[in-house]
């Protein structure tokens, strides 16, 4: 059985590549505004706010009703928190927007 290393158990000495700096990014990002309120692996709608207006430039633009619909949306278990899965899936839908930007911009 191969047992991989763990991003975070990984020797500093070792250089992570872009994209393992970027995925980092996004744990961590999630875990810095998680438990503030509730439960440390679970963002509130605050926290939900709190992390777009800081982390995405886009955060500034939206209005509270936006914030309300994404959280509707993003909580698929009605649990009135988001979850790390759930936030992932928030992330995923950003990048694909992303890439269809640039794609669109490449015409």
């Amino acid at each position: 059985m191969v047992v991989l290393p763990s991003p975070f158990t990984l020797q500093s000495s070792l250089m992570e590549t872009p994209l393992e700096k970027a995925l980092t990014t996004m744990v961590t990002t999630f875990h810095k505004y998680s438990g503030r309120e509730g439960s440390k692996l679970t963002l509130s709608r605050r926290e939900l706010k709190e992390l777009i207006r800081k982390e995405l430039c886009l955060g500034e633009k939206m209005k509270e009703t936006s914030i309300d619909d994404l959280m509707k949306s993003l909580d698929k278990n009605s649990d009135q928190e988001i979850d790390f899965k759930e936030y992932s899936v928030f992330l995923t839908t950003l990048c694909m927007a992303y890439n269809d930007f640039f794609l669109e911009d490449r015409k």
